[in-house]
C-alpha cells in the first residue's frame, strides 16, 4: 500500500527501514544524561533526538563516548564543525567553520553548538539530532554526523554542524550528554535505533 510522501515524490520507502524507540531520558537540573545500555550489535545506526535543552548557564551542549560501559567517557576523536548564524538586531550574520569546536586526535567531550546558549531568556532551548553508526564495529572507526539549532547569547539564532569520527577498533557501549559547566535543567533526549 502507498503511503502520501511515496505517492507525492515518486519514490518507494519500501525497504527504507524505520525508527524504534530505545529510550527517553528527561533531564531536571541533571549534570549529565547518559545512555549505557542500548548500543549493541541490533543497529547499524542509533539516532539521538535532542528536545528543548535547556541548561542552568549560558554554556555548550557536548558529548563524548565510552568503550567500557560509562565507567570512563574519552574516546579519541577527530571533528570538524561550521554553523551559520542570525542575530535579531538584523545587524550581523554569517556561515562559516568555527576552528575552536573541532578537534584532532583529541579525547575531550565534543561540542554540539557553536556559541553558548542563551540560559537567561526562559524560552531559549537547543534543538537537533545525532547520528552514530556501526557503534559495534571492532574493524573500523565510528562517524557521527549532528545538527542543532539554538538562541545564542546576544541573542543569535545559530545552526551548527559537527561531523567526525571516533579512531577505535572497541565497540562503543555508552554515550553521554552534557553542558560545559552548570545543569541541564530541562529536555529530553531521546535514543533510536534505526532500522535498515
Amino acid at each position: 500500500m502507498s503511503v502520501y510522501n511515496e505517492l507525492k515524490y515518486n519514490v518507494s520507502f519500501a525497504n527504507a527501514g524505520g525508527l524504534v524507540l530505545l529510550s527517553t531520558q528527561t533531564a531536571s537540573a541533571s549534570a549529565s544524561i547518559s545512555f549505557t545500555s542500548g548500543l549493541t550489535s541490533a543497529y547499524k545506526e542509533y539516532l539521538f533526538i535532542f528536545n528543548n535543552i535547556h541548561g542552568s548557564t549560558n554554556s555548550n551542549l557536548i558529548f563524548q563516548t565510552s568503550t567500557d560501559g560509562g565507567s570512563n567517557y574519552g574516546i579519541t576523536a577527530t571533528t570538524t564543525f561550521f554553523y551559520a548564524y542570525h542575530n535579531e538586531a538584523d545587524t550581523d550574520a554569517n556561515l562559516g567553520y568555527k576552528a575552536t569546536r573541532d578537534q584532532a586526535q583529541s579525547t575531550n567531550f565534543i561540542y554540539l553548538t557553536g556559541d553558548n546558549m542563551e540560559s537567561q531568556a526562559s524560552d531559549a532551548s537547543i534543538s537537533g539530532y545525532l547520528h552514530l553508526y556501526e557503534t559495534s564495529s571492532t574493524t573500523f572507526v565510528k562517524h557521527y554526523i549532528s545538527n542543532t539549532n539554538h538562541i545564542a547569547d546576544t541573542p543569535y539564532q545559530e545552526n551548527n554542524y559537527s561531523a567526525g569520527y571516533f579512531n577505535s577498533q572497541n565497540a562503543i557501549n555508552s554515550i553521554q550528554f552534557k553542558m560545559t559547566t552548570g545543569n541541564i535543567d530541562d529536555g529530553t533526549i531521546q535514543m533510536f535505533g534505526v532500522v535498515s
